[in-house]
């Protein structure tokens, strides 16, 4: 006992670098350890934190709890609280994994914004952890974080009616845990129940208009591999024989590289979409031109190409085109709904004479 003592004073004493650097560690760990948004273990291991963290929630508020109990290691409140709070934090970073790896950040950077705003508040604003409206306003928005990709995964289907549904599902489970925390809490926080609803509904809105503007990540698709070559050949293993241009050093860092037309040879836009076992749909590349005159990027052409969920690597497709002017160019991979799954950037410049290539398989 006197050992056990002992070590809870002095996780007392050092909580806060411990939660701070348990956060960071957590983070990186769910970054190597998680790879695929449609394996069973990954979604149980997201299932349990989240029922750990309904149950804490419950515990908390309706246990009773004497102020400054949350500061006090003595207390049984200061663990629960502890314990709430790195479930939380497991929760968040793995979205924030999953939805990066899924995200154009140029283009759905609010909804990444909003999911590392809420893992930061989840460290910083501890002393909100006895609000039960700030810890159901996580609590929504960590389930229908998990709902938008994996009512996907279940039904092997996307799109703007998958996404409704993935949102209902959410409010009825939050809608059910609410009320089982005003029951047994004995009506305790009748009086928060109009600002949780309103902040629930705020959420459930915002969600949905992100995604409507296509400012969510296209969850559960993801763009493993992409790039602009001078030729792709399938070959006899089954993997593609690619040629491209050897860059130099600073060539990595240009956000336009120069890609060297040769009159006559198509260009060749390779991308390589992971989608959720069972799940096939199509993606499209847009290739664009930008106008240096009007200032603004023109549709060349739009090619449509089918993807096959279950490959680790993803998907392996391309499109190509023939006689493409000289200027700054990019095909904007997307979903069927017009989410932004990624971007092959390139300038051309036209030659008579062939870069120095080389060939990968792939």
């Amino acid at each position: 006992m006197f050992l056990i003592e002992n070590i809870r004073n002095w996780y007392g004493r050092f909580e806060r670098p411990i939660s701070s650097l348990s956060l960071i560690f957590g983070f990186v760990f769910d970054a190597l350890t998680l790879k695929r948004v449609d394996t069973p273990w990954e979604n149980i291991w997201i299932l349990g934190h989240i029922l750990i963290v309904g149950f804490f929630i419950m515990i908390i508020h309706i246990q009773e709890s004497e102020p400054g109990d949350e500061k006090n290691p003595q207390k049984r409140h200061f663990w629960y609280v502890n314990i709430l709070q790195f479930f939380f934090g497991g929760l968040l970073s793995t979205y924030l994994v999953f939805y990066f790896r899924s995200a154009d950040i140029s283009a759905t950077w609010p909804f990444i914004g909003l999911l590392l705003f809420a893992f930061i508040a989840n460290e910083s604003m501890k002393r909100h952890y006895t609000r039960f409206i700030f810890q159901v306003s996580l609590f929504f928005l960590s389930i229908y974080s998990f709902a938008i990709f994996l009512v996907p995964v279940l039904l092997h289907k996307i799109g703007d009616v998958v996404f409704i549904l993935s949102g209902l599902v959410s409010l009825v489970f939050i809608a059910i845990f609410v009320k089982l925390v005003f029951k047994f809490s004995h009506e305790k926080f009748t009086e928060s129940k109009t600002s949780v609803l309103f902040l629930i509904i705020g959420i459930f809105t915002v969600i949905n208009i992100l995604y409507f503007t296509n400012l969510i990540p296209p969850i559960p698709l993801s763009l493993k591999d992409a790039g602009v070559f001078h030729s792709i050949q399938k070959n006899n293993e089954g993997n593609y024989d690619i040629t491209y241009e050897n860059q130099n050093f600073r060539d990595y860092f240009r956000l336009y590289p120069t890609y060297h037309e040769v009159p006559g040879s198509p260009v060749y836009v390779w991308s390589a979409i992971f989608s959720p076992t069972g799940l096939n749909t199509n993606i499209i590349h847009e290739w664009q031109k930008y106008d240096e005159i009007k200032k603004k990027w023109t549709t060349d052409a739009t090619i449509i190409l089918p993807v096959i969920g279950g490959r680790d690597g993803g998907f392996r497709t391309y499109s190509k085109r023939s006689i493409l002017s000289s200027g700054k160019w990019r095909v904007n991979v997307k979903s069927e709904t017009g989410q932004n799954i990624g971007h092959v950037r390139f300038e051309v410049m036209i030659g008579d004479n062939l870069p120095v290539l080389k060939m990968d398989s792939r």
